[in-house]
């Protein structure tokens, strides 16, 4: 078995391996590069992908919008930072081994396909880089780590509502986005197209179509009653713009089936040439294929620094990890709870390598950001454990405001310590020796 790269006199690189590059786990790597000596250690960022998808963006991308491409190459120049174009396949954390796969050069998976997860689509092959670990004629590799940061992320859940997963679309990565845009753009004048699910993926996929396409005719079927969660202001509000872009709203309503140009519910039928998934996230399944400690929706269990509470190696954000906020909620799976787990994951990593004190902040609510097409916006003000206030910004000064906090999450991928000048330290805890199986005992 291969030990890694050996760099230095006697001393073994610590090798952080950080599988996924959504908004956490591109934020972890590079702020874990900016903390610690580039000798010490060696960074790997596993993704299926070249260039950073922005997830916040992908209803933009299904209505025809084209958004500027963000290659990893550039974001991470300089940085130390390897990127690995591959699949994730496993994760061994007893035997501290990913095992991986070489991207497909389409990148493409069926819906709801176990690799069709988090950020997953078209790349070129592996270019080689960090290149370290043992590979199988079977294409599989498996790469070593000290340290992982499990950052797979979540696809669209379908809650196993028959016919979903083979009719309906999703928005919950590119291939997925890009798909529905083919689909939407073959759609003529007055087609039905149906968004199902009330949450701010519905609200913003459904308000994107609606203004890109008046010719269509866009229904949103919610579960409770529209926008139940938010405060008087911004339920008026979301209403006024639903009514205006002619958006036809079906609420306490429940799709018990989606066929080809139906949608049945607790109401009845309903024509749709198009039906677009976004009733909330699941998890990547690989956690709970492993050892690792995880909830029954296959959440990673995590300490306050994002440390897995089975294996202290592992350390678990964004929508993969069962963090508790405020009040010992459970953090919801959004950027705005991925990318402050990011900072105290890595944070608490570089604090344990180096040997000095591992901050730890509160992870708290300031705003829930919904755009409601490109003019319109609501910015519903929250309490720390993510409950609406009264307070809401509404309008264009809305839609200017999420736009920015867009533009700030992916400038925040690329520069994950915001800026300010940080001080690489020297890493004082060696890597520990990897455990070997018994028959062949190998030195390390």
């Amino acid at each position: 078995m291969q030990h890694g790269n050996a760099h230095g006199h006697g001393h073994r690189q610590h090798r952080i391996v950080v599988i996924g590059a959504g908004y956490a786990g591109a934020i972890a790597a590079g702020r874990l590069a900016r903390r610690l000596r580039r000798e010490d250690v060696a960074i790997t960022l596993v993704n299926a992908e070249p260039d950073f998808v922005e997830r916040v963006r992908m209803h933009q991308l299904a209505v025809g919008q084209e958004l500027r491409p963000r290659p990893f190459s550039e974001m991470f120049a300089g940085t130390g930072v390897r990127l690995r174009l591959a699949r994730v396949t496993a994760v061994d954390a007893d035997g501290r081994t990913v095992s991986i796969t070489e991207a497909e050069p389409d990148g493409s998976s069926g819906p709801g396909a176990a690799n069709g997860f988090g950020s997953s689509d078209g790349s070129s092959a592996s270019d080689g880089l960090g290149g370290s670990g043992a590979s199988s004629n079977s294409g599989v590799e498996e790469l070593p780590y000290d340290t992982l940061v499990y950052a797979l992320g979540s696809t669209w859940n379908t809650h196993d509502v028959p016919g979903a997963a083979d009719h309906a679309h999703d928005i919950a990565g590119r291939p997925g986005a890009l798909r529905l845009r083919a689909r939407l753009a073959a759609l003529g004048a007055g087609q039905p197209v149906v968004v199902v699910g009330g949450g701010l993926t519905g609200l913003e996929a459904a308000t994107e179509i609606a203004e890109a396409r008046p010719d269509l005719e866009v229904t949103l079927a919610a579960r409770g009653a529209l926008g139940d969660w938010l405060s008087p202001k911004g339920a008026r509000h979301l209403r006024k713009v639903m009514a205006g872009l002619g958006i036809t709203v079906h609420e306490n309503t429940t799709v018990t089936g989606v066929g080809a140009d139906r949608i049945t519910t607790t109401a009845g039928e309903m024509p749709a040439a198009v039906t677009i998934w976004t009733t909330g996230f699941a998890a990547h399944p690989i956690a709970q294929a492993t050892t690792l400690k995880t909830d029954a929706t296959g959440r990673i269990e995590v300490d306050g620094t994002m440390r897995s509470l089975s294996h202290p190696d592992v350390y678990a954000i964004g929508d993969a990890a069962l963090a508790q906020g405020p009040g010992d909620k459970p953090l919801r799976m959004s950027c705005a709870s991925g990318v402050p787990m990011a900072w105290q994951a890595a944070d608490a990593i570089a604090a344990r390598l180096t040997g000095t004190k591992s901050p730890t902040a509160p992870l708290r609510y300031f705003n829930q950001c919904i755009s409601l097409g490109r003019t319109e916006g609501l910015i519903q003000y929250v309490t720390a454990d993510d409950r609406a206030r009264t307070a809401a910004l509404t309008g264009r000064l809305a839609a200017f405001y999420k736009e920015l906090v867009c533009k700030g999450a992916a400038w925040g991928v690329a520069n994950p310590t915001l800026a300010v000048p940080t001080r690489r330290r020297p890493t004082v805890v060696q890597p520990t020796p990897i455990p070997t199986p018994a028959p062949e005992a190998t030195t390390a």
